[in-house]
């Protein structure tokens, strides 16, 4: 595997006297080490580890080693207004060797065009303005078998959503059967629970920074549309284990009309409450196709074998 393989492309009672032990591995370990001996180990870690704090370092190290990167926002689900979106995208890559055996560390590098712009970090996006994330692979796959909606939606992206795709980047996408579970739909469910409890303001501050659409329509609009947007695809993903975008007629005109303020609020909760009860239901039937758990080991080995191809790669 070459270098240009990697980074250019088309388009995560009693004490006992015996040690507790914790895994130490990827997932599903097959070691155990002293509970003390980790924290002085990790403490030791944090202590000495080197953050990249510029972020010309953090895109220094992103952008070159991009196996995948697209679109994830409401253009990717067919659910655009236009004139109104910025650009949400999301990237994996593999960073070298140092950031991940050495003392450098990489997580992600976010890279805003409204913070840019105003030169400050919670600029409000405007239409247009970029909004990206990039992931290092092994914050994406942790996160990605923990079933987060947002991130499995970097598998199923279609070829005119894709800005980046490097030959590995087309096997991770290969490998979005090994994510789907039913744990990954357990996620869908309680984030549609938690984004209805912050729209009417049960969990939290109320979760609304959109004061246009609440002054016309009595509640954000655009937020409601995601819920529901969430609730379907969590459906779909738990009947057939994975997810089509953009989103299928007549779902998608019928948020569309949500979003443009043609449900009331309670028509738009009532909806919400019949999406967690069929998720519900779903997630307890005894014939969903899905594997309760997904394939750890598989992914593993896959997360492994690229970065050590991409270092040897990097190192030739």
């Amino acid at each position: 595997m070459n270098q240009a393989t990697l980074g250019s492309g088309t388009k995560d009672g009693q004490r006992s006297s015996h040690p507790q032990l914790t895994p130490f591995a990827f997932g599903a370990s097959r070691r155990f080490v002293d509970r003390q001996q980790v924290f002085h180990l990790t403490t030791m870690a944090s202590s000495s580890t080197e953050m990249p704090n510029d972020d010309a370092e953090l895109k220094a190290i992103a952008e070159p080693t991009t196996i995948l990167r697209g679109l994830v926002g409401s253009s990717v689900h067919g659910l655009v207004l236009d004139g109104t979106d910025d650009r949400d995208e999301m990237g994996v890559c593999v960073e070298p060797r140092r950031y991940v055996v050495g003392f450098g560390k990489f997580e992600q590098w976010v890279y805003r065009s409204a913070a840019e712009r105003e030169a400050r970090a919670g600029a409000r996006s405007r239409a247009g303005d970029l909004d990206l994330t990039i992931f290092s692979l092994r914050k994406w796959a942790r996160l990605a078998l923990q079933g987060n909606p947002t991130v499995l939606l970097l598998l199923y992206l279609p070829e005119d959503a894709l800005v980046t795709r490097t030959e590995v980047g087309r096997q991770l996408q290969q490998l979005a059967p090994a994510f789907a579970s039913r744990q990954a739909g357990r996620r869908f469910l309680g984030y549609l629970e938690a984004q209805r409890q912050r729209l009417v303001g049960e969990r939290g501050q109320r979760d609304v920074n959109r004061a246009d659409l609440v002054e016309r329509f009595g509640y954000d609009t655009k937020y409601a549309m995601h819920m529901l947007r969430l609730g379907h695809q969590g459906v779909e993903f738990l009947e057939a284990g994975c997810l089509t975008l953009p989103m299928r007629e007549p779902v998608r005109s019928h948020l569309m009309d949500v979003r443009r303020g043609g449900r009331n609020l309670a028509d738009v909760l009532a909806e919400c409450a019949e999406l967690e009860l069929r998720l519900g239901a779903l997630l307890e039937s005894s014939t969903l196709p899905l594997k309760l758990k997904p394939e750890t080991d598989r992914v593993e080995r896959f997360v492994m074998d690229t970065y050590a191809a991409a270092w040897a790669a990097q190192e030739a």
